[in-house]
């Protein structure tokens, strides 16, 4: 049995974990307090295509000097990091592994930065959410891992065995930084299309925004191509499937936290893919845009909410 310890019990956090206890492994969340006194007081409620149950967990809101894991699960949202890492720094022993599971590659360096030669590439592909009833809801079947070192390195036969339950599908890849900068270049496309138009692509695409999208999606994979890590034909295929489906619902993570209030990781994924845009010496207008717009949004929610002190 593993000891593994998930720092943030969202949607991700919350899903992964409730997978990994029903397998009977030792899980431990680092929390807010808020959160840490809901779960202790009401459990993990979690909610799949194929199970619905409320479980009990061990919640913390710092960790002691004297605890160690086997695996350290960072499930946060990307701003939140930077103040977790010293959290963290008591969670390391020698043969402790860092698996984060955020989108963009900023935080790949900082966690290496902290925890050199202990970091794991990590992609969580589900569908989740944390209703305002602090129900973790899996919403489709779809749950699966992808791991991998960031220089090639093995995977820890301790790692592999902790993922490998029911209910994630475990998949070990030896490029895990060229997958990173799939679901990068993907996420930011979304991104870009989604918080400049204000709509689902559906609409967008009902609108006439066909080239748009294309463009945006050909902006972020020429990035990456740039820094060196060239998008597959097959992930490209998916992209543009994606994103061009008439009729589709689908709308970027960007835009609903826009909807929702600030847009908390619009540096973290937009931000950062544009500065390597100007460092590589790549056009990127459209990205460039959004990142204008999504910049104005957030300048403008300070102003208002310090005007309304």
């Amino acid at each position: 049995m593993a000891r593994i310890l998930i720092a943030g019990a969202g949607a991700t956090g919350g899903a992964l974990g409730a997978r990994l206890i029903v397998a009977g492994q030792d899980v431990t969340f680092l929390t807010r307090e808020r959160r840490a006194k809901q779960l202790a007081s009401d459990g993990l409620r979690f909610r799949a295509p194929d199970c619905d149950g409320v479980h009990r967990v061990r919640a913390v809101t710092r960790v002691q000097d004297s605890e160690q894991y086997d695996v350290v699960i960072v499930a946060v949202k990307a701003p939140a990091l930077d103040d977790l890492i010293p959290m963290l720094t008591p969670a390391r022993g020698p043969q402790t592994r860092f698996v984060p599971l955020l989108n963009g590659m900023e935080h790949m360096s900082k966690l290496e930065r902290a925890f050199p030669g202990q970091v794991l590439g990590g992609i969580l592909r589900i569908v989740a959410t944390l209703d305002p009833h602090a129900i973790v809801t899996q919403m489709t079947e779809l749950c699966s891992l992808s791991l991998g070192g960031l220089a090639g390195d093995a995977v820890p036969e301790t790692v592999r065995r902790a993922f490998d339950v029911d209910g994630i599908d475990l998949e070990i890849v030896d490029d895990v930084a060229s997958l990173l900068w799939e679901k990068w270049a993907f996420i930011a496309a979304a991104g870009v299309i989604t918080c400049l138009f204000r709509g689902t692509v559906g609409d967008i695409l009902a609108a006439g925004g066909e080239g748009e999208i294309r463009q945006a999606i050909t902006e972020c994979e020429q990035i990456a191509l740039s820094s060196g890590h060239p998008v597959s034909d097959r992930a490209h295929a998916q992209s543009l499937a994606l994103l061009t489906e008439p009729g589709s619902m689908f709308t970027s993570s960007l835009y609903r936290d826009l909807q929702h209030g600030d847009p908390a990781e619009a540096e973290h994924i937009i931000g950062d893919l544009a500065a390597r845009a100007v460092a590589t010496n790549t056009s990127a207008p459209l990205l460039n845009a959004a990142l204008l717009q999504l910049r104005t949004h957030h300048q403008s929610l300070k102003r208002t909410s310090g005007a309304t002190r």
